[in-house]
């Protein structure tokens, strides 16, 4: 069960991040390795 609300949590992160670039792109890159920094420690 914890493995599934990571794992959802992640992708609502990711979604977040992807919608995020798309309305700044000036920030997309530093704010999506912060994203997958994030991520990659949760796992």
């Amino acid at each position: 069960m914890g493995k599934v609300m990571n794992t959802a949590i992640a992708i609502g992160a990711g979604v977040v991040a992807m919608s995020y670039m798309q309305k700044n792109n000036m920030m997309s890159q530093k704010q999506l390795k912060k994203m997958q920094k994030k991520v990659m420690k949760m796992f």
